[in-house]
């Protein structure tokens, strides 16, 4: 007895270990089921944004919506860590989320039906929210996610449906083999493993035809509506006035030293900063710029009535709250626009109103002191032009605010809606709750440029160079110090104005070994740059860039 049981032990055991591995096939092929709804969902939701809607993107809304509540801290990482890529990141984190919670839902529709359908409808709920709710939602916005979880449903249901067929006849063939001619039910193992054949084809064909249908409808609805879009013709074909005046750049302002960054830096170069995970597309002919709050009398402006008060040129830096020290999120161009105090008296701030809160599109806000755009000294200007060209579309197309002396983040406002005249007490804008400060002037600063750390110098005549910058006060001066020796002082470029970075470089008799370089700035205030180190938030950073040079 015992001798004959071994063997039918090891059956059992081998077929405990078929039927699992069974399982767990059939448990993949249902996260398969999943991706594949998910993907559904999404095309379908892209095609109906195309045709309704193009603001009803779910996971661009969703990735809108992630920007806005993600903690400061993870904010400053993703700025310091990847730079301009910071939304490529996020897009591509999202995707692998939605990856995940996709394959997890056609696993609990398999084996829990339907909460993987009820999972693809809280997906389409969270889409529905944070679509609806963001500023500047047309009234179609609700479509795409509502069309998108629609298919995506369906998809889901009919895939694991002949995904649980299937197994089910597997179950049927293996158990009519292991024990007589036919299953308990009566079914042949011949037509189980038939059925189960056909089911098998039915559910990879059904799941191919779904995801590559997905993969078309989606990647085309995205390239359709890129290259539908007439903002880029509309820019390209846009001729701004020429400005009343210019700047002139005096000779010996740019210093030609290899390394060294240029005085202007090109509108491709130009960091970008801002909460926008896709660029606005605003059309000149619909923007309007209203002005209201405290004031004598609300005014809209259309774009041709804001260019008509009249154009000129302004050379300003722009510097942002995350720029760390040494860092490059800075840069300096020729802006052609309109004074903001000239528009504001379009409207008559009333006394009390210490605070301006400009909207974007994407409904950003900023809080910009009232007296910053109001000060007769101080070049607050509404840009439409940068470097020669209308604004780019990814730096605030068609009207942007440009505020020397204020970090970005309370001033530089791009795509630009609105200007309500307020108090601070009243009104706080987007990153305030955040932790920053609701007033931001900007913090003087130097850079080194050249040398870099990990780029040898050779022995022997060498140049260090950089820039500093304190808009709407100059530079007086910038100081190097090699190692522990004494600051020797650098020659600056001509300065374009005060609120123009200007370059500066000092002569070095590099020795072999490694040494530290240091510089500091000293503004026309006789105020020496702060050496102490503080992080960027809540108001900017500070700090003396020390690097470390290897001489060979």
């Amino acid at each position: 007895m015992a001798r004959s049981a071994r063997p039918h032990a090891r059956e059992q055991a081998g077929d405990a270990t078929a039927a699992g591995a069974s399982q767990r096939r059939f448990r993949i092929w249902a996260a398969v089921s999943g991706i594949v709804a998910a993907g559904v969902f999404l095309a379908a939701a892209e095609l109906a944004a195309l045709l309704v809607a193009r603001d009803g993107s779910p996971i661009l809304a969703v990735g809108a919506f992630v920007i806005d509540i993600v903690p400061q801290p993870v904010k400053e990482f993703a700025i310091a860590a990847f730079g301009a890529y910071d939304k490529v990141v996020l897009l591509g984190s999202l995707g692998i989320a939605v990856l995940v919670a996709s394959a997890i839902a056609g696993v609990l529709q398999f084996a829990r039906p339907p909460l993987g359908s009820v999972a693809l409808g809280i997906a389409g709920a969270l889409s529905l929210a944070a679509i609806v709710t963001r500023a500047g939602a047309t009234p179609l916005a609700w479509v795409p996610p509502v069309v998108g979880a629609a298919a995506g449903i369906v998809i889901l249901e009919l895939l694991v449906r002949r995904l649980r067929a299937w197994a089910g006849d597997v179950r049927t063939a293996d158990a009519a083999a292991s024990v007589a001619d036919t299953a308990p039910d009566g079914v042949a193992p011949d037509e189980a493993t038939a059925r189960a054949g056909v089911d098998r084809r039915g559910f990879f064909a059904l799941a191919g035809i779904a995801a590559a249908s997905a993969f078309v409808v989606g990647v085309g609805s995205r390239v359709v509506a890129a290259a539908t879009s007439s903002i880029d013709a509309i820019r390209e074909a846009l001729r701004l006035p020429a400005p009343r005046s210019t700047v002139t750049v005096p000779t010996g302002a740019e210093l030609d030293l290899p390394g060294l960054t240029p005085l202007y830096t090109p509108n491709a170069d130009f960091y970008r900063v801002d909460t926008a995970l896709t660029v606005p597309e605003v059309d000149p002919a619909t923007w309007r710029l209203v002005i209201d709050g405290l004031v004598g009398r609300r005014v809209e402006l259309t774009f041709d009535q804001l260019v008509g008060m009249g154009l000129d040129e302004y050379s300003i830096t722009l510097t942002c709250v995350s720029n760390e020290v040494g860092g490059d999120l800075l840069g300096t161009a020729k802006w052609v626009g309109v004074p903001i105090r000239d528009v504001l008296a379009l409207a008559g701030p009333q006394s009390g109103a210490d605070m301006v809160l400009s909207r974007s599109v994407d409904g950003f806000t900023a809080s910009t002191p009232l007296d910053a755009l109001t000060d007769p000294g101080r070049d607050a200007i509404l840009a439409v032009g940068m470097n020669g060209e209308p604004l780019p579309l990814e730096h605030g197309f068609p009207v942007r605010m440009v505020v020397p002396g204020l970090y970005g983040y309370v001033s530089a406002t791009k795509w630009l809606t609105e200007l309500k005249v307020t108090t601070f007490a009243a009104d706080e804008a987007y990153w305030t709750p955040r932790g920053y400060s609701a007033e931001a002037p900007i913090k003087f600063s130097s850079r080194i440029d050249t040398p870099r750390s990990g780029t040898p110098v050779a022995a022997g005549s060498a140049v260090i160079a950089g820039v500093a910058w304190a808009q709407t006060v100059g530079i007086e001066r910038v100081e190097v110090r090699i190692d522990d020796g004494d600051w020797q002082p650098a020659t600056l470029s001509a300065p374009v104005n005060v609120d123009t970075w200007v370059q500066w470089y000092l002569e070095w008799e590099a020795t072999p070994g490694t040494h530290y370089v240091t510089a500091r700035a000293v503004n026309r205030d006789g105020e020496l740059q702060v050496e102490e180190r503080a992080p960027i938030a809540p108001d900017g950073s500070t700090g003396w860039q020390r690097v470390l040079v290897t001489v060979t």
